[in-house]
């Protein structure tokens, strides 16, 4: 089986590395964020991943994934897999992520619109994170 196949029920993320699966049931980037953290298991890892814009795209290449597959693929998100020549498909291809209230661009989008660096965007990304986490208390 591959990353993409279990991308099932509530499953949003799913990353095959070495015969080993890990998944998240998590929204948004904090999957990845917390992959990055545990170690950084994404290193040549082959990732699957319900929603792939450019935040995601970012700190995924950062971590130096092998490869990806998205349902949902935002062209900013595609810029950077292609721009690092990470080997990608997808489902469908949207203009961007939107927020989850189908109001606008996703925060998370929104935080590195205009950031090419990785190391830039995976502080702006953490610090957005923060400061949404205390918005909700």
């Amino acid at each position: 089986m591959s990353a993409k196949d279990y991308l099932i029920n509530e499953i949003t993320l799913a990353v095959e590395k070495n015969g080993r699966v890990y998944i998240s049931e998590l929204r948004g980037i904090k999957p990845v964020l917390n992959f990055i953290d545990e170690g950084n298991i994404l290193n040549g890892a082959s990732v699957a991943d319900r929603i792939i814009g450019k935040a995601s795209a970012m700190l995924l290449v950062k971590a130096g994934i092998k490869e990806l597959y998205a349902e949902v693929l935002s062209e900013s998100g595609e810029a950077i897999l292609k721009k690092y020549h990470i080997p990608y498909s997808y489902g469908s291809k949207v203009e961007y992520i939107v927020n989850r209230t189908n109001t606008g661009m996703c925060p998370m989008e929104m935080t590195v619109k205009d950031i090419d660096d990785l190391n830039e965007a995976e502080t702006a990304l953490r610090n957005k994170v923060r400061e949404l986490a205390a918005q909700a208390k």
